[in-house]
C-alpha cells in the first residue's frame, strides 16, 4: 500500500531483510498496489507473500522476526458506514489473527509496531495520546479497537507493542480515495471538486517521508516507544480551502468546486500534538505543505 511501500524501502535502504504481507483487498484497483510494489520487488533483501490475515495460516511467516510493522487494515471513514462487516473482519479479527500467530512464535517476541489513526480520538483530535477516545466512524472505533487487541496481548503473553496514530499522511503513492489525490486529479481533469461542509475543516498533514522516520524512530528505539503510543503528525494545520488554494497556486489551474453536505464521521480538525514523539523518539517533521503538495502534483502528473 501506500505507507507500507515507502516504509519497505527505507527499511531496505537502511540494510533491513524485508517480508511484505498484503492481502489486495480490492477497496482501490491491485494495479495500483502492484505498482507500488514494482519499487521493492526486485531488491534481493525483500520477499513478498500474498496472504490474507482474516483466513490463511499466518504463524510459519513469523519466524525468525525481530520486528512487525503492522499497516494491514481496511480504511476509509465513509465507506465503513455501509460496510461495517468489511470493517470488522479486516481490522479487528485479522488483528487478533496475526496477533495470534505472533506470539506463538517460541524463539522470540518480535517488537509489534501497531499501526494506528487520529480517528480513534474522534472529532477534534488536537492534544497529546492520553487524550480521551471518542471516534465518531465506524472505522475509528475498529482501529481503536485493534490498538486494544494489541495491549491485551502485551499484556497476557509480554508481547513489545508500539503504537503510532498517523496524521493525514499524503505524498506520492497516496491511495485514490483519498483527498489529496481526489483534488488533484480533479483539477488536472478539470472535474468538480466537491467541499464537504464549508471548506474549513483543517488537518495536521504528515509526508510520507516524514511518517515514515516517525515509524523507523519508533522502531529503533525499543527502550523508548515499547509500552508507549505516539502521535505521528507533521504538525502543519491548513484547512482543506487553503489546500485547494495551495494546489491551485502549484498547477496554474483554477478549481470548480460545488458546496456538498457534511459527511458523518468526518473530523472537524486534527492537530497532533508530537511533543511524545519529539521528546523520546527525536521525531522531528520537516516537510511543510507546499513542498508535500508540490511532490504530490508531480507525482500524479508524470504517473
Amino acid at each position: 500500500g501506500f505507507v507500507g511501500s515507502h516504509l519497505s524501502e527505507r527499511l531496505i535502504a537502511d540494510g533491513h531483510q524485508v517480508v511484505g504481507l498484503d492481502a489486495f483487498i480490492p477497496y482501490y484497483p491491485r494495479a495500483l498496489k502492484e505498482q507500488n510494489l514494482a519499487h521493492v520487488r526486485q531488491q534481493p533483501n525483500f520477499s513478498f507473500h500474498e496472504v490474507d490475515f482474516r483466513s490463511d495460516e499466518l504463524r510459519p511467516l513469523f519466524e525468525e522476526v525481530d520486528v512487525v510493522f503492522h499497516l494491514a487494515a481496511q480504511a476509509g471513514l465513509l465507506r465503513s458506514w455501509s460496510e461495517f462487516d468489511s470493517y470488522m473482519t479486516c481490522n479487528v479479527q485479522a488483528t487478533q489473527r496475526l496477533l495470534d500467530a505472533v506470539t506463538a512464535q517460541q524463539s522470540q517476541r518480535p517488537h509489534f509496531i501497531n499501526i494506528s489513526t487520529s480517528s480513534v480520538y474522534g472529532r477534534f483530535a488536537t492534544g497529546p495520546e492520553d487524550s480521551p477516545k471518542e471516534p465518531v466512524s465506524p472505522y475509528g472505533i475498529t482501529k481503536l479497537a485493534a490498538e486494544q487487541l494489541c495491549w491485551a496481548y502485551a499484556a497476557k503473553d509480554k508481547l513489545p507493542v508500539t503504537v503510532c496514530r498517523l496524521f493525514s499522511v499524503y505524498g506520492p503513492r497516496q491511495r485514490p480515495d483519498m483527498g489529496y489525490n481526489i483534488f488533484i486529479r480533479a483539477l488536472l481533469n478539470g472535474d468538480t471538486i466537491t467541499i464537504f461542509g464549508d471548506g474549513e475543516d483543517s488537518r495536521s498533514n504528515t509526508f510520507i517521508t516524514d511518517c515514515v522516520q516517525g515509524l523507523v524512530l519508533a522502531m529503533q528505539q525499543p527502550d523508548k516507544s515499547v509500552g508507549q503510543a505516539f502521535n505521528i503528525g507533521g504538525g502543519e494545520e491548513v484547512t482543506v480551502n487553503r489546500v485547494l488554494q495551495i494546489l491551485e497556486d502549484l498547477s496554474g489551474k483554477k478549481a470548480v468546486t460545488k458546496a456538498g453536505p457534511k459527511r458523518p464521521g468526518d473530523q472537524k480538525r486534527t492537530l497532533a500534538d508530537i511533543a511524545k514523539a519529539q521528546e523520546r523518539l527525536g521525531y522531528a517533521p520537516s516537510t511543510g505543505i507546499v513542498d508535500g503538495l508540490r511532490a504530490q502534483l508531480d507525482w500524479q502528473l508524470s504517473a
